[in-house]
């Protein structure tokens, strides 16, 4: 009995040409028809081939993930279909693979993938990466995890996997938390599984949310700007364990009285946003002005998150960022 995947496409580096002499590409100009066939899989695997959009991932908001998204729950009511696979450019992949994590909420496996290297380029990274997330996405074994990253052999939790290079085949990686698995001649062996899993329904339109990375010496003027353009949101990407500078502070706590949901992040790589100073700027601070802990979250996630709790239109927990 044939085994079915969804193949859903939305363009990027991995469904790329070169257009010129120099090695310029044109993102999405091949289709994942073409892509699959010269994958080589296993007669008994039947790819099912749905072309979304062909978009530089940079070009992808929110509407466009949601278009993803309800595309992946109309496949995903064939209960034929074993698992679903998403090609996607890279530099936005990580974003709207945990999109995909927070709304869709069947058993089966969602695969999201791209290449670091055009489909045309010596050593190209498109059919081993495309074949292994087809692999994975209809493997029993990963059922339950929610979405994951498949790149170069490895498998992601798509909550904390990011882009870590800019050209490198190695392109992503899950500082401080490692690799759910890897595929190794076609085998998928998986060592560990995320604890928690949360899916929320998104009601209505997604609101805007901003980043505001956090340095020394730093104003208020950007949160201000923010504030006064309509965000219903702001992440402070802060350092360590969550301080900003303090002439900032007058301006955040502006935005918070006003409406705008803040929520406190670390720049660094690993860690939590947590109250271990008291002093104007420090995460105890901003918590009592009114501010969420975004725990260990990388402001990019918490972005993505926050804007999907306020889509409901409803309080947002202190602890929502805890999971």
């Amino acid at each position: 009995m044939k085994k079915k995947v969804s193949l859903i496409t939305t363009g990027g580096t991995i469904a790329s040409k070169a257009i010129s002499d120099d090695g310029l590409l044109k993102s999405g100009a091949i289709s994942g028809k073409d892509l699959a066939e010269l994958c080589q899989l296993p007669s008994e695997i039947e790819v099912k081939v749905i072309d979304v959009y062909q978009l530089p991932s940079m070009h992808i908001g929110f509407d466009e993930m949601n278009i993803v998204k309800e595309a992946i729950v109309k496949e995903l009511e064939d209960p034929e279909v074993e698992g679903v696979v998403v090609t996607h450019g890279t530099d936005t992949l990580e974003e709207t693979a945990y999109f995909l994590d927070l709304t869709v909420g069947d058993e089966r496996t969602v695969v999201v993938t791209g290449s670091q290297r055009a489909p045309e380029a010596v050593g190209t990274d498109v059919y081993s990466n495309l074949r292994n997330s087809i692999y994975v996405a209809v493997d029993p074994v990963i059922k339950g995890v929610g979405t994951v990253v498949v790149f170069n052999e490895r498998i992601y939790s798509a909550k904390y996997v990011k882009k870590v290079h800019a050209s490198n085949l190695q392109g992503f990686d899950s500082f401080g938390h490692g690799y759910l698995g890897i595929i190794d001649n076609d085998k998928v062996r998986i060592y560990q599984k995320p604890v928690l899993r949360e899916v929320h329904r998104v009601p209505g339109g997604m609101p805007t949310v901003d980043i505001v990375k956090c340095y020394s010496g730093q104003g208020g003027s950007i949160v201000d700007m923010l504030a006064e353009s309509g965000s219903k949101g702001i992440v402070l990407e802060a350092a360590g364990r969550g301080q900003i500078s303090p002439h900032m502070v007058e301006a955040v706590e502006r935005a918070v009285k006003s409406g705008i949901t803040v929520v406190l992040t670390t720049s660094a790589e690993e860690g939590n946003a947590y109250p271990a100073y008291s002093y104007p700027g420090s995460a105890h601070d901003l918590l009592t002005r009114g501010v969420i802990l975004g725990s260990d979250y990388d402001s990019k996630k918490a972005r993505i998150k926050l804007a999907i709790l306020l889509s409901g239109n409803e309080p947002i927990d202190k602890e929502a960022f805890e999971i």
